[in-house]
């Protein structure tokens, strides 16, 4: 199959509509939507219509299976709900769903953010990471503990108590990870016609492809947090926020550009 033949292939990029831009929220494995707290309570106060989800086997759908068709679903609902469009926000395997999502949906999607997702799923990595959340699963309590005291080590409150509070997806880790393998990110970030934000802690080991994945955009920006690692909008909350917020505003400026008769182009 030619990248012609693909669907969404010769799909336009979301266009105009009014109002501030939407977003929608992805989060990473093990985690739920409540990661983003911050982040959402600072785009409603802006007047975005913004929406966190809850991936299959994450959160409030603890004990359903991860599969892709589900995962780009749970995204497609999310888009829906919002208007039909947004843009997408995804940290770690939701970096990699919303980038998956993007190269299929390309009309439904006004930009693209994926954070801590600029790692080839594939290969020795991958089979590795499978190989130790196997045997984490294999200890008495599945890993909660180890899995709790790992996140209240690692991140600043309140980001820890964020990542606590929707749960941990204790049985999903395998399922999840096998799925992400099936991706192909540098291909649908070539697919996807759309600008396109890769945002990665200095010290964050799922950068490694990173100029792989930039070199794939079509519109592409890197962008690095200095002392943030793979949660990047757990490290460094109010740096991750700063970045946002510009990223909104330059979207929002190329809408105004291409579209200045809509409504959200009119002045006053």
């Amino acid at each position: 199959m030619t990248e012609a033949d693909r669907p969404g292939a010769d799909l336009p990029v979301a266009g105009p509509f009014a109002g501030p831009v939407p977003v929608l929220l992805v989060h990473g494995i093990r985690t739920s939507a409540t990661m983003w707290r911050h982040q959402l309570e600072w785009l409603e106060a802006a007047g975005h219509p913004v929406l966190a989800i809850d991936l299959p086997g994450h959160g409030a759908r603890l004990g359903e299976p991860f599969t892709a068709a589900a995962a780009l679903a749970t995204i497609d609902a999310g888009v829906d709900a919002l208007g039909g469009t947004a843009l997408l926000v995804g940290l770690s395997l939701g970096g990699y769903w919303t980038i998956a999502y993007a190269a299929l949906h390309p009309e439904k999607v006004i930009a693209l953010v994926a954070a801590g997702s600029s790692f080839q799923p594939s290969g020795p990595g991958l089979a590795g990471y499978r190989l130790l959340a196997r045997s984490i699963r294999r200890l008495p309590d599945r890993g909660l503990a180890l899995h709790t005291v790992l996140v209240r080590r690692m991140l600043p409150e309140p980001g820890a108590t964020d990542v606590l509070a929707g749960g941990v997806a204790l049985d999903v880790m395998d399922a999840g990870l096998g799925a992400t393998g099936t991706l192909t990110p540098v291909a649908d970030l070539h697919r996807y016609p759309g600008r396109v934000w890769l945002v990665n802690g200095a010290w964050d080991h799922f950068r490694l492809h990173q100029r792989r994945f930039l070199a794939a955009t079509r519109q592409g920006t890197l962008v690095t947090v200095p002392g943030a690692g793979h949660l990047v909008s757990l490290h460094r909350p109010h740096a991750f926020d700063r970045i946002l917020r510009g990223i909104i505003a330059e979207v929002e400026a190329d809408l105004r550009r291409d579209h200045p008769d809509s409504v959200h182009g009119r002045p006053g």
